[in-house]
């Protein structure tokens, strides 16, 4: 077989599995390993993938790529919407304090929140201006905007301003998002700005509730912000694999389905 029908077999391999690795194509297409990692080598010089340990992804793996609010609001949202749902069973009584972090996923908890009674009471505590918007229509919340320099990527807050106000607090749940969740890196962010608020986040709650659809499973970012065992619950729309539904029970987090 020729080089170029070989790429061309690969990307299409991509395309349907989103990664390759050098043995599988080295067993599939009966040559060496060596042979394989010059195939990448070209594929990759002509953003066809990027290599990784063991084989390559899609280019959409990058660990520093980041969809726009817009995109990603759009993406998945049957899932979130569900997600979001589930999670409001999850929010404590009145008269109990809530931090809400930035991400599509958590601004559908707010809608949901808005549009029910299960906020009556609630302090909630954010640094996501698109979740205020939604949150300063309730007259049944105390709402506590976290100051900061705004990140127009994601329409929150970051930097030093951020992580200390946030160290001050001390919630009785937080309800978190996150890009990847990975069995060994665990949870990951690709800026490191908003890597170090959500650390401070994670650290400001006495409860941690992830709301991470299923396309965040077995994804490392850039930044890794936080350890599975950081996490409390897990609100999701689908069974983790084998690999990190064994190291989500490990860590001892609950996983909830919606």
């Amino acid at each position: 077989m020729f080089a170029e029908e070989r790429h061309r077999l690969i990307v299409e391999q991509l395309e349907t599995d989103g990664k390759v690795s050098v043995a599988q194509l080295s067993e599939r297409f009966e040559i060496t390993r060596e042979t394989v990692r010059r195939d990448l080598a070209q594929l990759e010089s002509e953003n066809f993938l990027r290599r990784v340990h063991g084989g390559a992804v899609t280019t959409t793996e990058a660990s520093t790529r980041e969809e726009s609010h817009l995109v990603r609001t759009a993406i998945h949202s049957d899932a979130k919407s569900r997600i979001a749902q589930r999670a409001l069973s999850l929010l404590p009584v009145s008269d109990a304090s809530v931090i809400i972090d930035a991400g599509t996923t958590t601004e559908f908890l707010a809608e949901r929140m808005l549009r029910t009674n299960a906020s009556a009471g609630l302090v909630v505590i954010t640094h996501a201006l698109p979740i205020a918007s939604v949150l300063v229509q309730s007259q049944a919340v105390i709402l506590e905007l976290i100051g900061g320099r705004v990140r127009g990527l994601t329409g929150a807050t970051s930097g030093a301003q951020t992580v200390e106000e946030y160290s001050r607090h001390r919630a009785d749940i937080a309800f978190i998002g996150t890009n990847g969740l990975h069995a060994e890196f665990g949870l990951s962010t690709p800026d490191p700005l908003e890597a170090a608020v959500k650390r401070a986040l994670v650290n400001s709650a006495r409860r941690v509730v992830l709301l991470a659809d299923s396309s965040k499973f077995d994804q490392e970012t850039l930044v890794c912000f936080a350890r599975l065992e950081s996490i409390d619950t897990l609100v999701t729309d689908q069974q983790p694999g084998e690999e990190l539904a064994a190291a989500l029970e490990a860590a001892d987090v609950e996983v909830v389905i919606a």
